[in-house]
């Protein structure tokens, strides 16, 4: 029987422990999830029938509050799955300075086997199960769409939770990846999958770790694969593309297309529109299983679906270079070694797919805030511009028409200062990783991140004397 995620959790988490001075007893705490909330609750459905949903919300750490993660739809969710997603996000939140618990929750359930409105009723519920017994609020626990949920569901739950708690003026604080008109921030849609290009490209722009692969620093001409085209698998390709690099592979669930040349994934992106999937599309060979996309050759394969893809079975035939994890957990702990051994590098998932919570952190300040960031700087940049564009024209440096002067002095948009925020925090935080790697050669990327996390946490737990 394979290891649940969250034993494999804890194996990641002992072996970056053990690059730490951090004291054991507080290592034992951090083993181990603060909550789990299983519950039952019934549902009707449309055709009149009571079904009885099977839901989890699973708090890892209280450190700092609230705690954040998203909430999946899935048949295959289960209770350990949960708890080991709930402490990646403890330490993913932790390594990029993003103040909060980790948590996770979701309800099992087959998303496409449901109606929207049996969907919104589920969904509801759920909401309210966790809102009775205080996993769920602005200050205690905020989720986030996770896989099978998105926007809707969390207008949902917000409207749900304003509904039970009328006098919490920070209501819309309870959820992030809402609509824009709810609250929600511009970016936050693209945010993982482009943090996820973000940290590539810079793992990529690194000299000393692109020579251990064998490769020339850069994005442009490198061959990838991407696995999964959901929000994060379309928004890293999209990016990967429009910066210069080869898409080789494109692999969904149904099927996988190949080209060594490299597709072309605006086309494609249009084509799925189209039709519902990739298979068929011109201009590159239709792979029927999709399990054989991922032995494609590639520079670097980007696994954005589900856990345990990259398996004990498919490690030793994998033909990459470089493994970024953008989904959660896709490479099992028995392939990790054996990728190690073979001199693949794996840009860890607690580092590489942060940049969803960490966009949903800029969206939580805000609903606090009660005022868009746009509203707040864009003006004040604007007069900047505007004095730096004169006193240029003034001593005769530069003279600008029209529509070039406006288009110096016009100020940064929520969505522009968003993306600007995201890469920083996604290139601060790699340099980091990097550096802790480099300087201490016996760890790898993942167990540098992970150790990072973890004295950060400790870091918490000191000046708060202790373990709360």
């Amino acid at each position: 029987m394979s290891q649940g995620l969250f034993a494999a959790v804890q194996d990641l988490f002992d072996e970056g422990a053990s690059f730490t001075t951090v004291e054991p007893d507080l290592l034992a705490q951090l083993r181990v999830c603060k909550a789990v909330y299983r519950m039952r609750f019934p549902v009707r459905m449309d055709s009149g029938k009571l079904e009885v949903m099977e839901a989890y919300r699973v708090e890892h750490s209280h450190h700092r509050l609230p705690c954040k993660g998203g909430l999946r739809f899935s048949p295959l969710l289960t209770q350990e799955t949960v708890m080991g997603l709930a402490a990646l996000m403890t330490f993913k939140c932790a390594l990029m300075g993003v103040p909060f618990g980790g948590g996770k929750g979701g309800v099992v359930l087959d998303p496409r086997r449901v109606t929207v409105g049996e969907r919104e009723r589920i969904t509801r519920r759920f909401a309210t199960e966790m809102i009775r017994k205080n996993f769920l609020g602005p200050s205690l626990d905020v989720p986030a769409p996770d896989y099978g949920t998105g926007a809707r569901e969390m207008a949902w739950i917000a409207d749900t939770y304003k509904s039970m708690r009328p006098d919490d003026i920070n209501a819309l604080g309870v959820v992030t990846g809402k609509p824009l008109a709810l609250g929600g921030l511009p970016g936050r849609e693209e945010a993982t999958g482009l943090g996820v290009y973000f940290g590539i490209r810079e793992m990529l722009a690194h000299p000393r770790l692109t020579r251990v692969v064998g490769l020339e620093p850069g994005v442009s001409g490198k061959r990838f694969i991407v696995q999964g085209l959901g929000n994060v698998g379309h928004h890293a390709a999209e990016a990967l593309h429009r910066a210069g690099g080869r898409l080789v592979g494109l692999i969904e669930f149904d099927g996988a297309l190949a080209r060594p040349q490299g597709i072309d994934y605006p086309a494609v992106a249009e084509y799925r529109k189209a039709n519902g999937t990739i298979r068929g599309f011109p201009g590159a060979e239709t792979i029927d299983d999709p399990n054989e996309g991922l032995l494609l050759e590639c520079d670097v394969l980007v696994p954005a679906a589900l856990q345990n893809v990259i398996h004990a079975d498919n490690a030793a035939l994998l033909r990459t270079r470089v493994i970024a994890e953008a989904a959660n957990s896709p490479v099992t702990p028995e392939a990790d070694h054996r990728l190690r051994e073979r001199g693949v590098l794996i840009v860890p998932d607690i580092f590489l797919n942060a940049g969803g919570v960490t966009v949903s952190y800029f969206e939580w300040v805000k609903n606090l805030q009660h005022i868009s960031f746009e509203r707040l700087l864009k003006g004040h940049q604007e007069s900047v511009n505007r004095r730096q564009v004169d006193a240029m024209q003034l001593v005769g440096t530069r003279s600008f028409d029209p529509a070039e002067r406006d288009a110096l002095i016009i100020g940064p948009t929520e969505r522009g200062l968003v993306h600007a925020a995201l890469e920083q925090t996604m290139v601060h935080a790699f340099s980091q990783i990097a550096h802790r790697h480099l300087n201490q050669p016996t760890t790898d990327l993942r167990s540098a991140a992970m150790a990072i996390a973890i004295e950060k946490i400790a870091e918490t737990y000191e000046h708060l004397g202790i373990f709360p």
